[in-house]
């Protein structure tokens, strides 16, 4: 169309310019409340021109002009006219009115424009398919309306890390949070609302193929997602994604290692000194590993000869006190009490070590089973062991009683420090997986 409204008849070989014109979308659009009114611009014949698009009495209309300025000034013009709802401006038939006044009068309730509220809807439409919108919108709000904020597993990692750490949880135990949840969030690093219980189990299975580990695992994932529902990241009122996997199940074996009178001695004679009240306070008091890491010194008292754990510290959340027999007091006499019982958590890895390389190998809680196993068959009282060891009689008098005699246990209780027990030295290089028990080297192979 020119200057003077005739229109400007392009020839189909002009090739490339008008496919490419026909795929622009219009350079701008100017917008008067919901009415939009489209601005083209094309250039021919090293021309531009900017060309209004717009419905009258039903039918397509077209303006261009040589400014944009012109244009844009005619485009509002039309868009207040169109806007205002008169009859002889708009494209719209008297029923065609009727709805988008209804319709308006329906979004300014919201404060959104007809045109926001198309967009949203065939954006949404899109992504639903055949799905019906109100029921999807529904199903969102029960799953996700106790959900104030979002957050990803990456940025909810350090401030579930420091919670835990304000908590005054052992330093192994945190260790072993950060190592597996830098894993698990490597793997997941999106909204933790978006990570599923099929794609959890999937990865942990991948993972590992000892089932025990899934279970770690999988439990440690699940304190995290504990987490964010209590702080509202995830909804409340629904179970979690990790809530639904149900923990793996590790067979028994029906049988509990426990370690000989002999081959205890054998790993305490050659314990260094920095090992000895770890491997005796399990093997002669029962506490568990994680209740040592917590333990200070000041919490054994050798002249009441007592053990006393706070509720803090223990894993069933009540105060224990244990008795110190008298091998027990041999051993941690002689070491300088002061500060905390376990100074590093390389210390429990290299227990495993000095075990595994005197042939005797290293069962999962060796000693505390030893222990009970040791300690009943000498008292006769599942009563008084479960006060002891944090434990259920229940559990004791099934897994633990009439495992041994009464002659093996005193033998277990009679273990004392050998002549030079306090010279002992323990060196080991992971890299390269050597070591040295009292100048005599060793090789451990893979586990």
């Amino acid at each position: 169309m020119n200057g003077s409204g005739d229109k400007v008849v392009t020839k189909p070989d002009s090739g490339s310019t008008a496919r490419a014109r026909k795929k622009q979308g219009p350079y701008l659009k100017v917008k008067f409340g919901s009415a939009v009114v489209p601005i083209y611009r094309t250039i021919a014949n090293e021309r531009t021109r900017f060309t209004l698009s717009f419905y009258r009495y039903g039918r397509r209309e077209r303006k261009s002009f040589n400014s944009l300025d012109e244009a844009k000034k005619e485009a509002l013009f039309v868009a207040q006219r169109v806007q205002s709802g008169m009859q002889h401006v708009t494209d719209l038939k008297p029923h065609e009115r009727d709805s988008y006044k209804a319709a308006e009068a329906l979004l300014e309730k919201l404060g959104i424009s007809l045109y926001s509220a198309v967009e949203d809807y065939v954006s949404a439409r899109t992504l639903a398919g055949t799905q019906s919108l109100t029921v999807m919108a529904t199903e969102y709000a029960k799953m996700c309306g106790s959900v104030v904020r979002r957050i990803t597993c990456t940025e909810l990692l350090p401030v579930f890390l420091a919670s835990k750490a304000q908590d005054g949880l052992s330093v192994k135990y945190l260790q072993n949070l950060q190592w597996s949840l830098r894993k698990f969030t490597q793997k997941f690093p999106g909204p933790i609302l978006e990570v599923t219980g099929p794609d959890v189990d999937a990865w942990i299975r991948s993972l590992y193929t000892a089932v025990s580990s899934r279970k770690s695992m999988l439990r440690i994932i699940k304190t995290f997602f504990a987490f964010a529902k209590e702080q509202n990241y995830l909804p409340a009122d629904r179970r979690s994604v990790l809530e639904q996997i149900k923990l793996y199940a590790v067979k028994s074996t029906g049988d509990t290692a426990i370690f000989t009178p002999e081959q205890m001695e054998k790993v305490l004679h050659n314990a260094p000194p920095s090992l000895v009240p770890i491997f005796a306070i399990a093997a002669f008091a029962g506490i568990r590993m994680a209740e040592i890491d917590r333990l200070d010194w000041s919490a054994i008292d050798l002249d009441r000869r007592i053990i006393e754990l706070r509720a803090g510290q223990t894993k069933t959340a009540s105060r224990r006190v244990i008795p110190i027999s008298d091998n027990l007091y041999a051993w941690l006499a002689p070491l300088p009490r002061v500060g905390k019982v376990v100074l590093n958590s390389t210390q429990h890895v290299d227990m495993s070590r000095l075990s595994r390389a005197l042939g005797i190998g290293w069962p999962q809680n060796v000693l505390r089973h030893s222990f009970i196993t040791y300690r009943i068959a000498i008292v006769q009282s599942a009563d008084q062991v479960a006060l002891e060891a944090g434990n259920s009689a229940t559990v004791i008098f099934k897994h633990y009683r009439e495992l041994t005699t009464p002659d093996v246990a005193e033998k277990w209780f009679s273990i004392l420090p050998k002549e030079g027990q306090w010279e002992n030295t323990f060196s080991y290089s992971a890299a390269k997986r050597v070591g040295a028990i009292n100048g005599v080297a060793f090789k451990l192979p893979r586990v």
